[in-house]
């Protein structure tokens, strides 16, 4: 089966079709790729803003905010916090108010239009100190500690699979607690089940992270939750007191070292490459650099 380009792609998907399905048989595969949820979460860009127009959903997001909003105050006032796989930050927008006004936040996302669009979003909420690059979930492109708190919402979902070593990722860059918004296949019901196994949706978190040996608080139904068919899990994980504070936050997703700016790209002088900046968001994923030894001599005599 020739496989079909993401402009042809972008055409199905205007159709009507499920592009992530689609990917997989072409592909045959089970679980999603990064290429997969990339391609097609860049496809939907725009999708989640635009559902804020509705009164419902937009209410249903509010909620959902400040039931969040209401657990992480009951573990800590944060002075950090990163949204990993923040979509178009729609989550973010209704989340920071609740939080103290000196909060540093930070987010990423495996797709550069999500992040622009989520970028643009915050900016209209009034909005304008998040931190936003691209990153990827297994990759994550910030320093070790770099934050107080680390959630995710729905954006382990579609990673199937890579279960383990996302979740050694998000532990590794908090500080204090990961609190994960996620399906809950162990808890859901045989038609829900059917359809996360359809998706090729993550499983089994609360297990994981068991036999990782980390610290898990709460394991439960999440009280806001929009699709009875996918319904939310909130899963809340300690990490013990580290005595290495982050130096840094954004970092090279390869080594997690520090990032040089020069001439407005991003500089890793222990993987030896380069990111682009584009439209004002770092891109940081896995597969953005460039390797490029002597940029730094070259751009400084340029």
């Amino acid at each position: 089966m020739d496989m079909h380009s993401p402009r042809e792609l972008a055409l199905l998907y205007r159709q009507g079709k499920n592009i992530t399905q689609l990917m997989r048989d072409e592909r045959g595969l089970i679980h999603n790729s990064n290429e997969i949820i990339e391609i097609s979460y860049d496809l939907q860009a725009g999708s989640y803003i635009e559902s804020m127009g509705e009164a419902w959903m937009a209410e249903h997001n509010a909620e959902y905010c400040q039931q969040l909003a209401k657990v992480i105050l009951s573990l800590c006032n944060p002075d950090s916090i990163l949204e990993a796989g923040i979509g178009e930050a729609t989550t973010l927008a209704d989340l920071l108010p609740h939080l103290s006004k000196k909060i540093s936040s930070y987010g990423f996302d495996i797709s550069w239009s999500r992040v622009a669009y989520g970028k643009q979003w915050l900016q209209q909420q009034g909005i304008s100190n998040t931190v936003l690059c691209t990153g990827n979930l297994c990759h994550i492109p910030f320093a070790d500690n770099a934050v107080e708190l680390v959630y995710t919402s729905h954006s382990l979902e579609p990673n199937g699979g890579n279960e383990a070593a996302i979740l050694k990722e998000l532990y590794r860059v908090t500080s204090k607690f990961l609190v994960l918004l996620e399906p809950g296949y162990e808890l859901a019901n045989k038609d829900a089940k059917h359809r996360m196994e359809q998706h090729g949706y993550c499983r089994n978190i609360k297990s994981i992270a068991q036999s990782l040996g980390y610290r898990i608080l709460l394991h439960e139904f999440f009280p806001s939750s929009v699709n009875p068919l996918n319904p939310t899990v909130i899963t809340i994980i300690e990490k013990p007191p580290s005595f290495e504070p982050a130096k840094h936050i954004l970092a090279c997703p390869k080594y997690k070292t520090p990032l040089e700016n020069i001439e407005n790209m991003l500089f890793s002088p222990e993987s030896l490459m380069v990111y682009p900046i584009v439209g004002g968001i770092p891109c940081l994923g896995i597969n953005n650099g460039l390797v490029a030894s002597k940029f730094r001599e070259l751009i400084s005599k340029g």
